[in-house]
Protein backbone atom coordinates (compact mmCIF):
# COMPACT_ATOMS: atom_id res chain seq x y z
CA UNK A 1 0.00 0.00 0.00
CA UNK A 2 1.42 3.37 -0.97
CA UNK A 3 2.12 6.15 1.51
CA UNK A 4 -0.60 8.23 -0.17
CA UNK A 5 -3.34 5.72 0.66
CA UNK A 6 -2.04 5.20 4.21
CA UNK A 7 -2.36 8.95 4.90
CA UNK A 8 -5.87 9.01 3.44
CA UNK A 9 -6.99 6.06 5.56
CA UNK A 10 -5.55 7.66 8.71
CA UNK A 11 -7.41 10.89 7.97
CA UNK A 12 -10.72 9.02 7.58
CA UNK A 13 -10.10 7.15 10.85
CA UNK A 14 -9.40 10.35 12.80
CA UNK A 15 -12.48 12.06 11.33
CA UNK A 16 -14.92 9.34 12.31
CA UNK A 17 -13.34 8.73 15.74
CA UNK A 18 -13.76 12.43 16.68
CA UNK A 19 -17.26 12.76 15.27
CA UNK A 20 -19.96 12.83 17.97
CA UNK A 21 -23.68 12.57 17.56
CA UNK A 22 -25.70 15.39 19.15
CA UNK A 23 -29.27 15.10 20.30
CA UNK A 24 -31.76 17.65 21.58
CA UNK A 25 -32.98 17.12 25.14
CA UNK A 26 -35.75 18.87 26.99
CA UNK A 27 -34.65 20.67 30.17
CA UNK A 28 -37.04 20.84 33.07
CA UNK A 29 -36.53 23.45 35.77
CA UNK A 30 -38.36 24.92 38.70
CA UNK A 31 -38.07 28.52 39.88
CA UNK A 32 -37.39 28.70 43.61
CA UNK A 33 -37.88 32.03 45.38
CA UNK A 34 -35.27 32.73 48.04
CA UNK A 35 -37.46 34.19 50.77
CA UNK A 36 -39.03 33.33 54.13
CA UNK A 37 -41.03 30.52 52.56
CA UNK A 38 -37.91 28.35 52.41
CA UNK A 39 -37.38 26.03 55.34
CA UNK A 40 -33.92 26.51 56.88
CA UNK A 41 -31.51 23.61 56.97
CA UNK A 42 -31.56 22.42 60.61
CA UNK A 43 -27.87 21.51 60.66
CA UNK A 44 -26.77 24.86 59.24
CA UNK A 45 -29.16 26.73 61.52
CA UNK A 46 -27.75 24.96 64.56
CA UNK A 47 -24.18 25.70 63.43
CA UNK A 48 -24.90 29.42 62.97
CA UNK A 49 -26.97 29.89 66.12
CA UNK A 50 -24.07 30.87 68.46
CA UNK A 51 -22.85 33.45 65.93
CA UNK A 52 -26.37 34.82 65.45
CA UNK A 53 -26.81 35.27 69.18
CA UNK A 54 -23.52 37.14 69.42
CA UNK A 55 -24.36 39.33 66.42
CA UNK A 56 -27.87 40.08 67.66
CA UNK A 57 -26.49 41.10 71.05
CA UNK A 58 -23.92 43.41 69.45
CA UNK A 59 -26.49 45.03 67.17
CA UNK A 60 -28.90 45.57 70.07
CA UNK A 61 -26.32 47.37 72.24
CA UNK A 62 -27.59 50.82 73.27
CA UNK A 63 -24.96 53.46 72.49
CA UNK A 64 -26.77 56.69 73.41
CA UNK A 65 -30.16 58.39 73.22
CA UNK A 66 -31.73 60.81 70.77
CA UNK A 67 -34.06 63.54 71.98
CA UNK A 68 -35.99 63.58 68.70
CA UNK A 69 -36.45 61.65 65.48
CA UNK A 70 -34.84 63.06 62.34
CA UNK A 71 -34.98 62.26 58.63
CA UNK A 72 -32.82 63.41 55.75
CA UNK A 73 -35.71 65.35 54.18
CA UNK A 74 -36.30 67.90 56.93
CA UNK A 75 -34.54 70.79 55.21
CA UNK A 76 -33.78 72.20 51.78
CA UNK A 77 -29.99 72.55 51.97
CA UNK A 78 -29.08 71.22 55.42
CA UNK A 79 -30.77 68.76 57.75
CA UNK A 80 -30.25 67.86 61.38
CA UNK A 81 -29.39 64.26 60.45
CA UNK A 82 -27.00 65.30 57.70
CA UNK A 83 -25.32 67.81 60.00
CA UNK A 84 -24.90 65.11 62.63
CA UNK A 85 -23.22 62.78 60.13
CA UNK A 86 -20.88 65.44 58.77
CA UNK A 87 -19.96 66.67 62.25
CA UNK A 88 -19.36 63.09 63.39
CA UNK A 89 -17.01 62.47 60.48
CA UNK A 90 -15.17 65.72 61.21
CA UNK A 91 -14.78 65.05 64.94
CA UNK A 92 -13.71 61.42 64.62
CA UNK A 93 -11.39 61.93 61.63
CA UNK A 94 -9.29 64.75 63.11
CA UNK A 95 -7.19 62.68 65.56
CA UNK A 96 -6.51 59.91 63.00
CA UNK A 97 -5.43 62.41 60.36
CA UNK A 98 -3.16 64.22 62.81
CA UNK A 99 -1.56 61.08 64.20
CA UNK A 100 -0.98 59.32 60.89
CA UNK A 101 -0.15 62.21 58.55
CA UNK A 102 0.35 65.24 60.85
CA UNK A 103 -2.34 67.04 58.85
CA UNK A 104 -5.31 69.11 59.99
CA UNK A 105 -8.85 68.86 58.65
CA UNK A 106 -10.68 71.81 57.11
CA UNK A 107 -14.08 70.54 56.06
CA UNK A 108 -16.31 67.55 55.34
CA UNK A 109 -18.53 66.85 52.35
CA UNK A 110 -20.70 63.73 52.16
CA UNK A 111 -23.64 62.91 49.90
CA UNK A 112 -27.32 63.21 50.73
CA UNK A 113 -28.09 59.88 49.06
CA UNK A 114 -25.71 58.05 51.38
CA UNK A 115 -28.10 58.51 54.30
CA UNK A 116 -30.30 55.43 54.11
CA UNK A 117 -32.48 55.60 57.23
CA UNK A 118 -33.85 58.00 59.82
CA UNK A 119 -32.48 58.66 63.28
CA UNK A 120 -35.17 57.46 65.71
CA UNK A 121 -36.17 59.09 68.96
CA UNK A 122 -35.04 57.26 72.08
CA UNK A 123 -32.38 54.55 72.37
CA UNK A 124 -29.78 54.57 69.61
CA UNK A 125 -28.33 51.13 69.00
CA UNK A 126 -25.48 49.75 66.93
CA UNK A 127 -28.17 48.61 64.53
CA UNK A 128 -29.13 52.27 64.02
CA UNK A 129 -25.71 53.10 62.61
CA UNK A 130 -25.92 50.11 60.25
CA UNK A 131 -29.33 51.25 59.02
CA UNK A 132 -28.26 54.85 58.48
CA UNK A 133 -25.06 53.81 56.70
CA UNK A 134 -25.34 50.23 55.40
CA UNK A 135 -22.50 50.61 52.91
CA UNK A 136 -18.81 49.80 53.36
CA UNK A 137 -17.72 53.33 52.44
CA UNK A 138 -14.52 54.53 54.09
CA UNK A 139 -13.47 58.04 54.98
CA UNK A 140 -10.69 59.51 52.87
CA UNK A 141 -9.17 62.97 53.20
CA UNK A 142 -8.56 64.77 49.93
CA UNK A 143 -6.11 67.65 49.71
CA UNK A 144 -7.44 70.23 47.23
CA UNK A 145 -6.42 73.63 45.94
CA UNK A 146 -8.72 76.60 46.38
CA UNK A 147 -9.60 76.44 42.68
CA UNK A 148 -10.87 72.87 43.09
CA UNK A 149 -12.89 73.98 46.12
CA UNK A 150 -14.58 76.52 43.84
CA UNK A 151 -15.62 73.65 41.56
CA UNK A 152 -17.10 71.97 44.63
CA UNK A 153 -19.07 75.13 45.40
CA UNK A 154 -20.33 75.32 41.81
CA UNK A 155 -21.49 71.71 42.11
CA UNK A 156 -23.36 72.42 45.35
CA UNK A 157 -24.99 75.54 43.88
CA UNK A 158 -26.30 73.54 40.92
CA UNK A 159 -27.24 70.39 42.84
CA UNK A 160 -29.25 72.27 45.49
CA UNK A 161 -29.45 69.20 47.71
CA UNK A 162 -28.77 68.82 51.40
CA UNK A 163 -25.38 67.18 50.93
CA UNK A 164 -23.95 67.05 54.48
CA UNK A 165 -21.13 69.52 55.12
CA UNK A 166 -19.10 70.50 58.16
CA UNK A 167 -16.45 73.18 58.64
CA UNK A 168 -17.88 75.30 55.86
CA UNK A 169 -20.51 78.05 55.62
CA UNK A 170 -22.23 78.41 52.26
CA UNK A 171 -25.05 80.86 51.53
CA UNK A 172 -26.56 81.11 48.05
CA UNK A 173 -29.60 82.71 46.46
CA UNK A 174 -32.31 80.59 44.88
CA UNK A 175 -30.84 81.64 41.54
CA UNK A 176 -27.54 80.05 42.55
CA UNK A 177 -25.62 83.25 43.24
CA UNK A 178 -22.93 82.84 45.89
CA UNK A 179 -23.39 85.26 48.79
CA UNK A 180 -21.17 83.82 51.51
CA UNK A 181 -18.39 81.25 51.61
CA UNK A 182 -16.28 80.56 54.67
CA UNK A 183 -14.03 77.62 55.51
CA UNK A 184 -13.19 77.37 59.19
CA UNK A 185 -14.63 80.88 59.52
CA UNK A 186 -12.30 82.39 56.90
CA UNK A 187 -12.85 83.38 53.26
CA UNK A 188 -11.66 80.92 50.62
CA UNK A 189 -8.12 81.55 49.38
CA UNK A 190 -7.26 80.25 45.92
CA UNK A 191 -3.61 80.03 46.99
CA UNK A 192 -4.32 77.73 49.93
CA UNK A 193 -4.75 73.97 49.99
CA UNK A 194 -7.58 72.43 52.00
CA UNK A 195 -8.07 68.98 53.48
CA UNK A 196 -11.57 67.70 52.79
CA UNK A 197 -12.92 64.54 54.41
CA UNK A 198 -15.29 62.57 52.20
CA UNK A 199 -16.02 58.96 51.26
CA UNK A 200 -14.05 56.74 48.91
CA UNK A 201 -17.23 56.48 46.82
CA UNK A 202 -17.30 60.23 46.22
CA UNK A 203 -13.54 60.37 45.69
CA UNK A 204 -14.03 58.06 42.71
CA UNK A 205 -16.66 60.33 41.14
CA UNK A 206 -19.81 59.07 42.84
CA UNK A 207 -22.78 61.45 42.58
CA UNK A 208 -20.81 63.13 39.78
CA UNK A 209 -18.47 64.79 42.29
CA UNK A 210 -15.61 64.70 39.79
CA UNK A 211 -13.89 67.68 41.42
CA UNK A 212 -12.42 65.30 44.02
CA UNK A 213 -10.24 63.82 41.28
CA UNK A 214 -8.43 67.17 41.01
CA UNK A 215 -6.44 66.69 44.20
CA UNK A 216 -2.91 67.17 45.42
CA UNK A 217 -2.97 64.12 47.67
CA UNK A 218 -5.29 61.56 49.22
CA UNK A 219 -4.92 60.44 52.84
CA UNK A 220 -6.36 57.06 53.76
CA UNK A 221 -7.25 56.50 57.40
CA UNK A 222 -8.99 53.09 57.17
CA UNK A 223 -12.12 54.19 58.99
CA UNK A 224 -15.58 53.23 57.75
CA UNK A 225 -18.26 55.91 58.01
CA UNK A 226 -20.52 53.39 59.72
CA UNK A 227 -17.87 52.71 62.35
CA UNK A 228 -17.42 56.45 62.81
CA UNK A 229 -21.13 56.69 63.63
CA UNK A 230 -20.88 53.82 66.12
CA UNK A 231 -17.89 55.40 67.86
CA UNK A 232 -19.48 58.85 67.78
CA UNK A 233 -22.70 57.55 69.31
CA UNK A 234 -20.72 55.77 72.04
CA UNK A 235 -18.95 59.03 72.89
CA UNK A 236 -22.24 60.91 73.33
CA UNK A 237 -24.81 60.52 76.06
CA UNK A 238 -27.61 62.31 74.22
CA UNK A 239 -28.02 63.38 70.60
CA UNK A 240 -29.81 66.59 69.73
CA UNK A 241 -28.72 67.63 66.22
CA UNK A 242 -30.10 70.80 64.70
CA UNK A 243 -30.52 72.48 61.36
CA UNK A 244 -28.37 75.60 61.29
CA UNK A 245 -26.96 78.28 59.00
CA UNK A 246 -24.11 76.29 57.44
CA UNK A 247 -25.80 75.83 54.03
CA UNK A 248 -28.87 77.95 53.32
CA UNK A 249 -30.71 80.05 50.79
CA UNK A 250 -30.45 83.79 51.30
CA UNK A 251 -31.45 86.96 49.49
Amino acid sequence: MSLKYIKFAALILVFFSCHQTTTNKEANYQRISIDNSLEPNPAIKEFLQPYKKSLDAAMAEILCYSENAHTKTEGALNTALGNLMADAVFEMTVPFLKKRYNESLDLVLLNHGGIRAALPKGPIKTETAFRIMPFENQVVVVQMKGSAILEMIDYLKIARRAHPISGMTLHITKKGILKKLLIQGKPLSLDNVYNVATSDYLLNGGDRMDFFKKNNAVYYIDYKIRNILVDYFKAKDTLNPKRDMRFIYTK
